[in-house]
């Protein structure tokens, strides 16, 4: 297996499994450092592919292709969490991978990654195991009759998850899953939804970017601002919980935790969502809202190079810009500030993200509680 040198110089090159936008802005990130890419993805014409220097088009389950990536790349990298982690745990016997084929294995899974989490101590929504419809009552009941039903794998943007208030719901919901492995998880009363994002490198160094709050259209990500309307000391709190997942992990990259905000008892407490083992949507605003895009830090992690500042430019709001909202984009070029990002997807539909847009405030608004 090839060793990861520290010192990884420019001209080296990062291979990248898959191809979508985040595979992109990973792309364009390293060729700003002087890096190139190659990336392997099953599908062809995905927009990863216009801006590496090679491409590899073929099944995650191509031992064969795999090992010829592996040979022509330095180091391996991933864009979303459903690579298969045997593919991962495959590359990874032939060139380093990061994050290491431990993160998929603990976060492709709801029920693993909660258990997961819960052993570090670190709160969660309550939840059940659902592997039958007729676990499905027993659990509501649990929950005071209502929960959020998702398949424990795969799933995003809303995709592969229902609201449920009663049996009946959740029988048809079940079915409507394939009755494939489930869980139910109970509501949980957030005040804001945010997102702590922040970077570990080979050396065990972390540096996180400033919380940020998420909003959410039809159950997909709309608009993230940053920083988050939370306490300092929120904010500090959900910044270490992100670390010491990272560390448990022996992490090397970018690692986002989405987290609920509650008001409870004793003030602001927090909540894991789910971790995402990945540059992430939420933290689009850093590529021109912070001194260090998410992407490049990540491309600094995976290279073993020093991890970048992650300082804020000032109040940051992005938008994305899903389905037909990217028609504007005409529009968004006029006003003067907005630093709009198309992605080069060739079909536009309902529900996809086309790009978006970053709106960089400098005014260092204070907000009413006394953050900032």
């Amino acid at each position: 297996m090839k060793k990861l040198d520290p010192a990884i110089e420019p001209g080296a090159t990062i291979g990248i499994l898959g191809a979508g936008q985040l595979g992109r802005m990973l792309a364009l990130a390293g060729a700003r450092l002087g890096l190139k890419s190659h990336i392997y993805a099953p599908d062809a014409g995905e927009p990863a592919f216009d801006v590496a220097v090679r491409s590899t088009v073929a099944a995650y389950e191509d031992e064969a292709a795999l090992a010829r990536f592996a040979e022509n790349v330095d180091v391996i990298t991933y864009e979303f969490e459903n690579i298969p982690a045997a593919t991962a745990a495959f590359l990874a016997q032939r060139c380093p991978v990061h994050p290491a084929p431990l993160a998929l294995e603990k976060t492709q899974d709801r029920l693993i990654e909660k258990r997961f989490l819960n052993e570090l101590g670190v709160a969660t929504a309550g939840f059940a195991p659902i592997d039958s419809a007729e676990a499905i009552g027993p659990a509501l009941t649990s929950f005071s009759g209502s929960g959020i039903l998702k398949t424990r794998r795969f799933g995003y943007d809303g995709k592969g998850q229902a609201m449920i208030r009663d049996t009946a719901a959740g029988t048809e919901a079940f079915a409507s899953f394939g009755e494939v492995p489930a869980i139910i998880e109970a509501v949980v009363p957030f005040a804001r939804e945010i997102s702590a994002i922040g970077a570990r490198g080979p050396d065990g160094s972390f540096r996180a970017y400033d919380i940020c709050e998420n909003s959410h259209a039809n159950h997909i990500l709309s608009r993230t601002e940053a920083p988050a309307r939370i306490k300092a000391s929120t904010a500090e709190r959900a910044a270490e919980i992100a670390k010491r997942i990272a560390d448990a992990l022996d992490y090397v990259g970018v690692i986002a935790v989405e987290m609920f905000v509650v008001d409870g008892a004793k003030g602001e407490e927090l909540i894991v969502n789910e971790i995402a083992p990945r540059v992430h949507n939420s933290g689009h605003w850093t590529i021109d809202g912070a001194a260090t895009s998410q992407f490049e830090q990540h491309v600094r992690a995976i290279s073993g190079w020093p991890l970048g500042s992650t300082a804020r430019r000032g109040r940051i709001v992005m938008d994305n810009l899903i389905g037909d909202e990217v028609c504007r984009w005409r529009e968004i070029l006029q006003e003067e500030g907005a630093c709009l990002h198309l992605y080069g997807k060739s079909e536009l539909r309902d529900g996809r993200k086309m790009g978006h847009v970053t709106r960089v405030y400098a005014d260092g608004t204070i907000y009413a509680d006394g953050t900032n």
